[in-house]
């Protein structure tokens, strides 16, 4: 099996973590680079897909400035969500060339990783016909939205551990009127973030046949 670089940067700034992965995929076009997990936790942030409408946010701006909430246009698929503290976001920069040249099925293992993920933390979710994401029961637990250039996958998934679900009646989260949930809302009790970053991980390289090799930067 091949490596795969994993880089847990803790708690950052989108833009910040953007401008990475920008860097990263140009470097894995160019080869200069290797296949990369970047796993993180944002500041509060709303992001807004190639398919999102901004009626979508449903406060003004003042309100979101109030409470410290940027805003970014993004080049990834799918229309608005949230991210925050509390919340595992997950960045495969990955050479599809090199594995299977199918964005859908892509993105259907990326299901497969976060189902995955959430039985080993003993929570069973699942998928529903003509959607994209997780789902336990009625309610959406993880989301997905990629871009791909050249075959080099980049943006990702973004699973709810212990975010402050409040966040998400500011808008219509993925352009679904549904109700959000956590793992420990689902759970009742606390979960530790590096227990589903290690079940994410360990998901991660199951489905897409890796092994971990963790790096300090890149």
């Amino acid at each position: 099996m091949r490596e795969l670089n994993l880089l847990d940067l803790g708690l950052r700034e989108y833009k910040e973590v953007w401008c990475l992965q920008d860097k990263l995929v140009k470097k894995r076009i160019a080869g200069q680079a290797e296949d990369t997990l970047i796993l993180v936790e944002h500041f509060p942030v709303i992001t807004l897909g190639k398919q999102a409408k901004k009626e979508e946010i449903l406060v003004p701006p003042e309100r979101l400035s109030k409470k410290g909430i940027t805003v970014f246009l993004v080049d990834r698929g799918g229309k608005v969500t949230f991210h925050g503290p509390g919340q595992l976001v997950t960045y495969p920069i990955l050479n599809l060339t090199l594995i299977k040249r199918d964005v859908h099925w892509y993105i259907r293992n990326l299901e497969r990783v976060i189902i995955k993920s959430l039985a080993r933390l003993e929570v069973k979710g699942e998928c529903k016909g003509g959607y994209t994401g997780v789902w336990i029961g009625e309610d959406k637990i993880a989301s997905i939205g990629v871009g791909v250039k050249k075959w080099v996958t980049y943006h990702g998934l973004a699973l709810n551990v212990s975010t402050n679900l409040s966040y998400f009646s500011l808008i219509n989260s993925c352009g679904l009127d549904r109700r959000i949930t956590s793992i420990t809302e689902i759970l009742s009790s606390p979960i530790e973030m590096d227990r589903v970053k290690t079940a994410l991980v360990d998901s991660f390289c199951e489905v897409f046949e890796r092994i971990p090799k963790v790096v300090n930067r890149i």
